[in-house]
């Protein structure tokens, strides 16, 4: 990557995270979060992408913009035919990430190859494929990206991850490798969630095996420490969100209820974040046009490959924050924004210049969703009322779906629709 481009990849990410003095322990942590960020993050975006699509209502002439992280949900969003989708992150990696995914619907010749690629993503035919297919199309950026190496994977070429299962890597999928193996330094084998047929048995695994292992004091001490989210994500200022909304103060009571949500309020049949936790990867899946064994984010379904192979040119993916995206866009020009949980590392300066940039372009009856760590909206009292007037929040929709959200991490999901 150009040094120009990537000193201005580091630059926005600096001013998203960091609020305090670098002398300061404060300071200190978000400036090693900083360091941390700068690499893959999240191989697998972890919003539920099906309760996006029914709160923003996309139509085909929708112009929407987003947070890209790990370009499932920007993918799976084609399926809903929208007419442009434009996605912004702040890390290389990710914009790498979602540009790579584009490329591969648009030339890969077949369902199967793309699956291999991004279900499977561990075998070597991976890497030829993206040699024949993929290579020389790829923009420059991101295949200098992909072409370089790093101390992560022991000097080999990031592309290579493709072939060494891309769900295990990542600070996300290193922190849940991490995870699996505490568990198992006290006999337990998360895997065994997914074995599971009715949601009694997730219950009782849940409530016999891994409820017990937050009470453990390596797990209670490891989890006050804020550099410990940091691999899912979870910036200092975000932590202590997090840590706010729990009546008892501590993070792996936190952790605990979250993890409770994901692995009883739904059916491991039905859940692929289930599995990428439980299992580190998606289910095994049927071969053929026989039918899928195991649950599947809507871009990687067979039924969906060709409209998304169709609609891939409509999306573009941008290493720029989601304020300085929206400079450019005309006035009332917007149908649809997804923060995803961006608010929470924000001060107020940064949410006011924010909103007043989405009120600006957005049409009458857009519609904005975001998460948050804890459960109410952050909104109020923080960004000027004058702007917020022109919005309703739909709270009892936003509590609705939030509870349908398969992903289970977020205290709150959270939709304002724009005045007519």
């Amino acid at each position: 990557m150009p040094s120009s481009t990537l000193n201005a990849s580091k630059t926005r990410l600096k001013d998203a995270v960091h609020r305090s003095s670098a002398t300061s322990r404060e300071g200190f942590l978000e400036r090693l979060f900083t360091f941390a960020f700068k690499g893959l993050v999240y191989p697998q975006i972890w919003e539920d992408p099906d309760v996006d699509m029914e709160a923003l209502q996309l139509t085909k002439d929708c112009r929407m913009v987003t947070i890209a992280s790990g370009g499932c949900n920007v993918m799976s969003y084609l399926t809903a035919d929208p007419a442009e989708i434009t996605a912004v992150d702040l890390n290389r990696a990710h914009v790498a990430l979602g540009r790579l995914k584009l490329l591969a619907a648009k030339r890969f010749p077949t369902y199967d190859t793309f699956y291999r690629f991004f279900g499977e993503a561990d075998e070597k035919a991976n890497v030829a494929a993206y040699e024949r297919f993929l290579r020389e199309e790829l923009d420059e950026e991101s295949r200098l990206y992909w072409e370089g190496r790093d101390l992560a994977g022991w000097g080999r070429k990031r592309i290579t991850l493709f072939s060494r299962d891309l769900y295990h890597h990542g600070l996300l999928g290193y922190c849940i490798g991490i995870g699996h193996f505490v568990a198992r330094l006290y006999g337990i084998d998360p895997k065994h969630m997914v074995q599971a047929r009715s949601l009694d048995e997730q219950r009782s695994f849940f409530d016999t095996a891994l409820a017990p292992l937050f009470d453990k004091r390596l797990v209670r001490w490891a989890t006050s420490k804020k550099m410990s989210l940091y691999g899912l994500g979870i910036p200092p200022a975000q932590y202590e969100a997090l840590v706010s909304a729990n009546s008892e103060g501590d993070m792996s009571t936190v952790l605990k209820q979250r993890l409770e949500k994901l692995a009883c309020d739904f059916s491991i049949q039905d859940n692929y974040f289930a599995w990428q936790a439980f299992s580190r990867g998606y289910a095994p899946q049927d071969s053929g046009d026989a039918g899928e064994s195991g649950p599947l984010p809507p871009y990687l379904k067979r039924e969906h490959f060709q409209a998304i192979k169709d609609r891939a040119d409509r999306v573009r993916v941008l290493n720029r924050n989601f304020t300085e995206h929206l400079e450019g866009e005309a006035d009332e020009s917007l149908d649809a924004y997804v923060l995803l949980d961006a608010q929470d590392w924000m001060t107020d300066v940064q949410l006011s210049a924010l909103w007043s940039g989405i009120t600006r372009t957005a049409r009458p009856g857009a519609r904005v969703i975001f998460r948050t760590a804890a459960e109410p909206t952050l909104l109020p009292g923080r960004v000027r009322d004058e702007t917020l007037d022109r919005w309703t929040y739909e709270e009892e929709k936003s509590l609705r779906l939030g509870r349908q959200d398969r992903s289970s991490i977020y205290g709150g999901f959270h939709l304002y629709v724009k005045h007519g």
